[in-house]
């Protein structure tokens, strides 16, 4: 017979469900202008503390995505200077308005 082994302690189900954090991130001083503006726009049940770790969990992924982008680009650079195959700046243009015709001809006019 199976049995289901349930939490005895409370503590100890939210640590399972819901890891401790072990590591700081330093005090930050900033004007009361900020504080203001960051409290006015958290949502119901969000906390600055929540609100600035998801603030600096999104900018880690968005320098992650530029460093990434940066490093296509720096591989496609090499790789055509290998080839000796460019695209000309004409060709790219008119790829690029050829997607973005097709973009507004899925977006209907009233949106």
């Amino acid at each position: 017979m199976l049995r289901t082994v349930v939490p005895q302690c409370i503590a100890y189900a939210m640590h399972e469900a819901f890891p401790m954090k072990s590591a700081t991130i330093p005090s930050l001083r900033v004007a009361p202008e900020l504080r203001t503006a960051a409290e006015g726009v958290l949502r119901e049940g969000e906390t600055l503390s929540g609100f600035v770790e998801q603030a600096l969990r999104d900018s880690i992924a968005k320098r992650r995505s530029q460093s990434a982008f940066i490093e296509r680009g720096l591989a496609a650079r090499e790789e055509a200077r290998e080839s000796g195959r460019y695209a000309t700046a004409e060709s790219v243009l008119a790829e690029i308005d050829t997607m973005l015709d097709a973009a507004r001809r899925r977006i209907p006019p009233d949106a």
